[in-house]
C-alpha cells in the first residue's frame, strides 16, 4: 500500500503502536484484528483504523465545537484531549465525568451536547449511559478488549498508550480543522504530533 492511501504516513501509526491491542479480545473487535502476536497481544489492521479515523473526522466535522463533548477518564489521554480542545474549541472533560451532566439540566455543570466522544467506553461508561438516555450519538475509541454496547461508531486503536492517543487526537484535530475550512493543509497546524503525546 502506498502512503497516499493513509491520512498520515503508515510509519507514524506503527511507531506509536496505535495498532497494538491487548491479550483480550471481544467479539465486537474481532473484525479489526489482523493477527495475534507470539506474546499473545492482538494486532489490529492499520488500514481499518485509518479508514475509521477518516470516517469519524468527517462525521464530527458536521458539528459545531460547542455541540461536541469529549470525555477521558484515562490519565494517559488528558494532555491529548486538552490540546484537542484548545485547537478546536470542543469541550473536554479530562478526569472524572459526573453522572447527570448530560441528563440533568438543574446541575451547574449541565452540558447540552449533540455528540459524545469517549476515549475508552469502559472507564467512561457513565458518560456513555447518559448520552444513550438523551439520544446523543456516541463515538468511542476501542481497544481489542472493549465491548461495543451503546456505541454508534467506534475507532479501533490502542486507547491506553500516551503516544497512540497523542497521535490519534493530533490527526483528529487537523482533519476536523481541515474539514471545517479553518486550515487548508497539514502544515498549517501549529502543533506537531509530538506536542500531543504526553511526556
Amino acid at each position: 500500500m502506498t502512503t497516499e492511501e493513509y491520512l498520515i504516513p503508515l510509519d507514524n501509526y506503527l511507531k506509536v503502536g496505535l495498532h497494538i491491542g491487548t491479550k483480550f479480545k471481544t467479539k465486537y473487535m474481532e473484525p479489526f484484528i489482523y493477527k495475534i502476536r507470539n506474546d499473545g497481544l492482538a494486532v489490529m489492521n492499520v488500514k481499518k483504523i485509518d479508514e475509521r479515523i477518516a470516517t469519524v473526522s468527517k462525521f464530527i466535522s458536521q458539528y459545531e465545537p460547542k455541540d461536541i463533548l469529549v470525555v477521558c477518564r484515562r490519565e494517559n489521554g488528558w494532555k491529548s484531549v486538552k490540546l484537542f480542545s484548545k485547537m478546536t474549541g470542543i469541550k473536554v472533560i479530562a478526569g472524572r465525568y459526573r453522572p447527570g451532566m448530560l441528563t440533568n439540566s438543574r446541575l451547574d455543570n449541565f452540558s447540552e451536547t449533540k455528540l459524545l466522544i469517549v476515549v475508552d467506553p469502559w472507564p467512561d461508561k457513565n458518560a456513555v449511559l447518559d448520552a444513550v438516555k438523551v439520544g446523543v450519538p456516541v463515538i468511542a475509541l476501542c481497544d481489542t478488549n472493549n465491548e461495543a454496547n451503546f456505541l454508534d461508531l467506534m475507532v479501533p486503536c490502542n486507547n491506553k498508550g500516551k503516544k497512540s492517543l497523542g497521535l490519534l487526537f493530533w490527526v483528529l484535530t487537523k482533519e476536523y480543522l481541515k474539514n471545517r475550512g479553518q486550515i487548508k493543509a497539514d502544515e498549517e497546524l501549529s502543533l506537531t504530533m509530538d506536542d500531543f503525546a504526553a511526556e
